[in-house]
C-alpha cells in the first residue's frame, strides 16, 4: 500500500508526489544551467593590434567555417 495525502481535498498518493517534486527539480535545474543561445555562440576575443589586423581574422575565420571557399567577394578576387 502506499502513504495517501490529502491535498486540496483529493486524495494523492506519496509516490506521485515525489515524483512531482523530483521533476520539478530537475526542470528547474535544466532552465538555470541552460544559458542563453548567443552566450554559446560568442567566440573568444581577438586580440588585434589594429583595424586591417582584426579584418584579416575574421575573414579568415569566416573562411575556414565555411570549409576553405572564400566568405566575401573581395577575398575571392585575390
Amino acid at each position: 500500500m502506499v502513504q495517501m495525502y490529502t491535498i486540496a481535498g483529493r486524495q494523492i498518493g506519496s509516490h506521485y508526489l515525489a515524483i512531482a517534486v523530483l521533476g520539478t527539480i530537475g526542470g528547474l535545474t535544466m532552465m538555470a544551467t541552460g544559458g542563453s543561445a548567443a552566450k554559446k555562440t560568442q567566440g573568444p576575443p581577438i586580440n588585434a593590434s589594429g583595424p586591417d589586423e582584426e579584418k584579416f581574422i575574421k575573414e579568415f575565420l569566416a573562411q575556414a567555417e565555411s570549409g576553405g571557399k572564400p566568405a566575401t567577394a573581395d577575398a575571392a578576387k585575390k
